[in-house]
């Protein structure tokens, strides 16, 4: 729970524009990454590129916390059923069915996460997170309405997560295996039980965010049209996840439409995983679970 928290304030603001960006809102969509940066502050102070961001501390200590959690216990159940697979595919099917199980149990705290991010100074039709459970709740069909985009984030989550903690643990385990004396160090809750250096853990969760999100953005962009619902006045053409997969495409093209953003999320991305994977490592030494 610590390590999503530590993880997702660092990059909240970046968070915050790519929101903005991937649903084209109409007082940013003619910007880039950086200028839109730039102009949120100006526009809304600097408080504008946290907007959201109490709602996502709500929501990521308990993904977080179910995400590495189910983690661990998964690869005990998967690695029990001897399936005869390598145990790097063990890997990535414990990390795809956590970030599943995390996704789920709080995806209603993205849902109003990313309206709350979404809206503009001047222009709230949320006033806070229970106003926004409220509204969402009585005006778009009840507890469904809370998971509009479920569809393509649970696609888009199995390669994601399962991705990045394959990758993550297929650098460690070779990192350690090949030059334990410069990139290891003695566990600091059990000198018997080696772990990757600081500097090594942040560059191992950062590489293995960057090739996650290559590979399920489009998806993610889909997710967040599809969340925005009501809020977007193309709302109607985004109700499936191929509808809106197909719609992307045609208005805006794979570049501007399916991959946009994408830059920034690199940019936000590399640096969320490296502290989340370094924090929690640091936190289970501090715990004393190694």
């Amino acid at each position: 729970g610590i390590a999503g928290c530590c993880a997702k304030t660092t990059i909240a603001p970046l968070d915050r524009v790519k929101i903005l960006l991937q649903a084209h809102n109409h007082h940013y969509k003619h910007l880039g990454v950086f200028s839109t940066l730039r102009a949120v502050p100006k526009k809304e102070g600097y408080l504008g590129l946290y907007k959201g961001n109490g709602a996502m501390m709500i929501r990521i200590f308990p993904y977080g916390a179910i995400q590495f959690m189910a983690f661990d216990q998964y690869k005990k159940v998967v690695i029990k059923k001897q399936l005869g697979i390598s145990g790097h595919i063990h890997q990535l099917m414990a990390g795809s069915m956590a970030g599943i199980t995390a996704v789920i149990c709080t995806y209603p705290l993205d849902m109003v996460r990313v309206r709350l991010a979404f809206q503009v100074k001047g222009e709230h039709k949320y006033m806070g997170i229970i106003h926004a459970f409220k509204m969402i709740y009585t005006k778009e069909g009840g507890f469904p309405g809370f998971y509009r985009g479920l569809t393509p984030t649970v696609v888009g989550m199995a390669p994601y997560a399962g991705f990045s903690f394959f990758t993550f643990g297929t650098l460690k385990s070779i990192g350690l295996a090949q030059a334990p004396n410069l990139l290891g160090r003695p566990s600091l809750d059990n000198p018997d039980v080696l772990v990757l250096k600081t500097h090594v853990n942040l560059l191992c969760g950062g590489i293995a965010g960057a090739i996650a999100q290559t590979i399920s953005y489009p998806l993610d962009v889909t997710r967040r049209r599809m969340q925005l619902g009501a809020v977007l006045p193309d709302s109607d053409k985004c109700l499936t996840m191929v509808q809106t997969l197909k719609y992307v495409y045609q208005q805006h093209g794979i570049r501007r439409g399916l991959y946009r953003g994408l830059s920034l999320n690199y940019i936000r991305c590399i640096p969320s995983q490296a502290v989340a994977f370094t924090t929690y490592e640091l936190m289970k030494q501090f715990l004393h679970l190694n």
